[in-house]
């Protein structure tokens, strides 16, 4: 049944999610910082403009956010124009940002106070899989309020599945980045091992792929690699923030992440080379100096 959405943030990730639930035939009204890409995206999609977060909310059912970290996403939410300041009673907020459990559950305490839902629902699969319509989405929050959303969280992804109390979506992202940072890592030393003892790395991983070696890294990542690009996909500088959300919690809740921080450190290495904005896979880079 179409319904009234606003989506919050059109970069990367939000730009294709917004028009898939625009596809949906819901009826979405967009806001973006920067209003040229919002212009850009009404030529794409069928929907409306908003000038604020507070403009896009006041009539929505849904309201979605996809915006860069906690302080973007306290910017959107409880800023002078952000959507807290117009969000109806019964609407249901769902929020697509990397973020922290903490702003969640604070988000979350707010929502339950003032009479709307809230769930937060971070993605993984990167660029590829919001323009394919396929990504995965971690939730945390009400059953009752995940039930409402999950036809319009269907629009972009091909897995969604509630996990738990608010901050259970983030929290289980970052056992994702966690994981990610780890097979990245992995996979470079042993493409890097393999052209250094004069293998042919295109025939090994042709094999190794099929065995238990197995990964989404290896099978969508080697090749680019192999040829030294890297602009395929989540940028360093955003895994590097998902990383740091991730430690953070980790001292909070006794865990111990000795990989990942030593990672998080290398990743500060491919920056340092000016790989910034290249996909994380760019870890191989530093055998390559």
């Amino acid at each position: 049944m179409s319904c009234n959405v606003a989506f919050i943030g059109l970069g990367v990730m939000g730009y294709p999610m917004a028009g898939y639930i625009s596809k949906g035939g819901h009826n979405v009204t967009v806001y973006n910082r920067t209003g040229a890409k919002a212009d850009k995206w009404l030529k794409d999609f069928k929907g409306k403009k908003a000038d604020t977060p507070k403009d896009a909310a006041k009539d929505a059912d849904y309201i979605f956010t996809c915006v860069g970290n906690d302080n973007d996403l306290r910017e959107v939410t409880f800023g002078e124009n952000g959507i807290f300041k117009s969000i109806k009673k019964g609407a249901v907020y769902i929020d697509n940002t990397t973020a922290s459990a903490t702003i969640a559950r604070e988000i979350y305490s707010h929502a339950k106070k003032n009479g709307f839902g809230f769930l937060d629902a971070p993605v993984s699969g990167g660029q590829a899989g919001a323009e394919n319509g396929a990504l995965t989405v971690m939730v945390g929050g009400d059953q009752e309020n995940f039930d409402k959303a999950l036809d319009k969280i269907d629009c972009y992804s091909k897995k969604v599945k509630l996990l738990g109390k608010s901050g259970s979506g983030q929290l289980a992202k970052m056992v994702n980045q966690i994981c990610i940072a780890g097979l990245v890592q992995g996979l470079s030393e042993a493409i890097n091992f393999g052209q250094k003892a004069g293998l042919n790395m295109e025939d090994v991983i042709e094999v190794i792929s099929k065995g238990a070696a197995q990964s989404w890294q290896m099978e969508n990542r080697y090749k680019t690699m192999l040829e030294d690009k890297f602009d395929f996909g989540f940028a360093v500088d955003w895994m590097r923030k998902d990383l740091k959300i991730a430690m953070e919690e980790a001292k909070n809740n006794g865990s111990l992440l000795p990989i990942t921080e030593i990672i998080d450190k290398y990743y500060a290495e491919v920056q340092d080379m000016g790989g910034k904005r290249w996909d994380t896979s760019s870890l191989i880079k530093r055998f390559r100096k």
